[in-house]
């Protein structure tokens, strides 16, 4: 039976990771000569964040009795 390359396999993995992150950056560049926010912000009408009074109190941080 053959024995594995795990160089090979190593190796073609790290290219893939390499245009990924290639592809990535170009993208979040071409989006900064456009003037677009990022994907992981929130759309310009909405808070991207609760208000730091919290008026709303979420059943995550409720009291429960």
């Amino acid at each position: 039976m053959a024995k594995p390359n795990y160089q090979y396999e190593k190796r073609a993995k790290e290219l893939a990771k390499k245009k990924k992150k290639e592809e990535k950056l170009r993208r979040k560049q071409d989006n900064a000569q456009r003037g677009v926010n990022d994907v992981d912000e929130a759309p310009a009408g909405e808070p991207a964040e609760a208000p730091a009074g919290g008026a709303e109190a979420s059943p995550e941080t409720a009291p429960q009795a």
